[in-house]
């Protein structure tokens, strides 16, 4: 690579991580600003007004514990499910694996807004409004295809002779699954975990329709009160807000990476 060439991709990417850095700098400069505008500017007497502000059981905590609850529980469902339907087109070879994969596949190109009305109608028919349960299982649905996707793709990395060799030993084929095949993808159920959990802990448009009750609501839906009548924005408690918001996910990324280092040690089991 010549010298213009390497100079102009280091201008590049520069200019890419500017575009990054420079929304969180407001961010973090904005949360510790008593009078912060919409405009990136050093406070001339940072404090910690605004997280006190906002450090309250209606404002935070309680949205906090209803986001944790969707979106642990959108997961828990989704890796459950994503395990069970993943496991037949992983280990068993059929014409119908492929068109089955691609109907899948087209269920993510679906947008949740054009299958709200419906879904709105039939939760009003089974009195499901306002549920706790029946949002989660929603919400379960709309990032189970792309779930199923992930967790095949892991799956098919398990080598099917471990399976086989438990078989052998008298294992059936739920106890392989269990004791054999999950095991060994830890790591890939980790990630499809992960990936579920921040799509259901950013969804507003979901709970918002499906939730009546303040009480319910997740902190996605929770932050739209600081922004008030005729264009008033509380820009100071909505950025500390929204560090406070991000700090859960980024815990939990950090704890399941941490734990999840050597989830495939055994995938060379069958080598040699």
């Amino acid at each position: 690579m010549t010298t213009k060439a390497k100079l102009g991709a280091d201008i590049a990417l520069a200019v890419i991580g500017i575009c990054f850095v420079a929304p969180l700098l407001w961010l973090l400069l904005a949360a510790v600003d008593p009078q912060a505008g919409y405009q990136t500017k050093v406070p001339l007497a940072p404090s910690t007004e605004n997280f006190r502000a906002v450090m309250t059981s209606e404002l935070l905590f309680q949205p906090l514990a209803n986001s944790f609850l969707l979106s642990a529980g959108t997961a828990v469902v989704n890796v459950l499910a994503a395990v069970l339907a993943a496991y037949p087109l992983s280990r068993y070879q059929s014409r119908f694996n492929k068109p089955f994969m691609y109907t899948v596949l087209f269920g993510t190109s679906l947008p949740v807004t054009a299958i709200m009305v419906p879904v709105y109608g039939l939760f009003v028919q089974l009195q499901f409004l306002d549920s706790m349960a029946a949002t989660i299982f929603f919400m379960a649905t709309t990032t189970l295809p792309m779930a199923i996707w992930m967790t095949k793709n892991f799956m098919d990395s398990v080598p099917l002779e471990l399976e086989e060799a438990a078989w052998v030993d008298g294992a059936s084929t739920m106890a392989a699954l269990r004791s054999i095949v999950l095991p060994l993808m830890r790591q890939g159920l980790g990630v499809v975990f992960i990936f579920v959990f921040i799509q259901a802990w950013g969804n507003f448009f979901v709970p918002f329709i499906l939730l009546l009750s303040t009480g319910k609501q997740p902190a996605a839906v929770s932050i739209f009160s600081f922004f008030g009548q005729h264009g008033a924005i509380a820009y100071g408690q909505l950025a500390a807000f929204s560090i406070l918001y991000s700090v859960p996910v980024l815990v939990l990324y950090a704890l399941v990476s941490r734990g999840m280092g050597n989830s495939f040690a055994l995938s060379g089991a069958m080598k040699g």
